[in-house]
């Protein structure tokens, strides 16, 4: 596991992608890169035959130039670092810092590549790619690119706390569309791993992250909210958003889009007990909340409650004779 730190200072796990797998996405590129250059050259031998030999030899300089390289890099350029190998056995091609790469990455990539994969048969990439830690190979030490693995095995998941209930559907009409990924993903990585950092770093990230989240979304945050209350809020509004997107409806197994059902009993987790309604003790953030389950469909019509005005039916049945015992029961 490798952890890389962005622009947040939040640090992302993220899994290399080593040499086999490697290996073989490369070479299921090369085939198919490989097939399109032959289709290539024969049309272009049907087509230039009229033509002199240097014409020829131009023309399929410039059939491999733009096949065997030029489409390498277009194709990552487009899918933000998949080919059609990598795809295939789940790995991406990102920047150092997490983020997707763009034309000059792959351009640099492409570049190197004809030297150390093509050119040397793949022995200067299989070297440098096990001398290297994390598994790069020449292009990706120029170009500050890394291969990281998209599938891996599923493991427990993090958990993200949710806001106090009193912010719960507080921001159901703020914009959130012009909010990058990039800064989702490091907000939820803070919320996850807020327990572990100090209490001044914390707040300070969260202040940090709170104030980009209102740049882009342009309201500014309410007064008095910790910033990290904030990012929760915020982040379960996405995530309600998100069911409703889904599943066209504003309500998903009884949860209402807001995801928290009337009566939940969700303690606050972000230590701010003068902003909350509630009379109830505040739980310190840090422990884990009760796990609020929305009942199943059906629940509540197997479970009707007796009306008093007709009791309950008595055992008239006999009851079966014991077996004598041998002794008399006391006066």
């Amino acid at each position: 596991m490798s952890e890389l730190v962005t622009g947040e200072a939040v640090a992302l796990e993220l899994r290399p992608a080593r040499l086999p797998s490697r290996a073989l996405a490369v070479l299921l590129d090369l085939i198919v890169a490989i097939a399109a250059y032959t289709a290539v050259t024969v049309a272009l031998m049907f087509s230039t035959a009229s033509l002199d030999v240097a014409a020829q030899v131009a023309m399929s300089i410039a059939a491999f130039v733009l096949v065997l390289v030029g489409g390498p890099i277009a194709v990552e350029t487009l899918s933000h670092g998949r080919s059609l190998g990598k795809l295939a056995f789940g790995l991406r091609v990102v920047r150092d810092d997490g983020g997707p790469i763009r034309f000059r990455h792959a351009l640099v990539r492409g570049a190197i590549g004809v030297i150390e994969i093509l050119m040397t048969f793949g022995v200067v990439a299989c070297i440098a790619s096990l001398v290297s830690a994390r598994g790069r190979r020449l292009g990706d030490v120029f170009a500050g690119t890394l291969v990281v693995r998209e599938r891996v095995s599923a493991g427990p998941t993090a958990f993200v706390p949710p806001p106090p209930p009193w912010l719960t559907g507080r921001f159901a009409e703020l914009d959130l569309s012009a909010v990058p990924d990039g800064l989702w993903l490091a907000i939820r990585q803070y919320l996850t791993r807020m327990q572990q950092l100090d209490p001044q770093v914390g707040w300070a990230m969260a202040e940090r992250l709170a104030g980009d989240l209102v740049a882009r979304t342009g309201a500014p945050a309410p007064q008095g909210v910790p910033p990290a209350a904030y990012l929760a809020a915020v982040v379960q509004e996405r995530q309600a958003r998100d069911v409703r997107r889904a599943f066209r409806n504003g309500a998903v197994g009884g949860v209402p889009a807001g995801g928290f059902g009337p009566g939940a009993r969700v303690p606050g987790a972000f230590g701010n007990s003068a902003l909350q309604p509630a009379p109830a003790p505040q739980q310190p953030y840090g422990s884990t909340p009760p796990i609020w389950r929305a009942p199943a469909a059906g629940a509540e019509a197997d479970q009707v409650a007796p009306s008093p005005e007709s009791p309950a039916p008595q055992n008239t049945a006999p009851a079966e004779p014991r077996p004598s015992t041998g002794f008399a029961p006391p006066a």
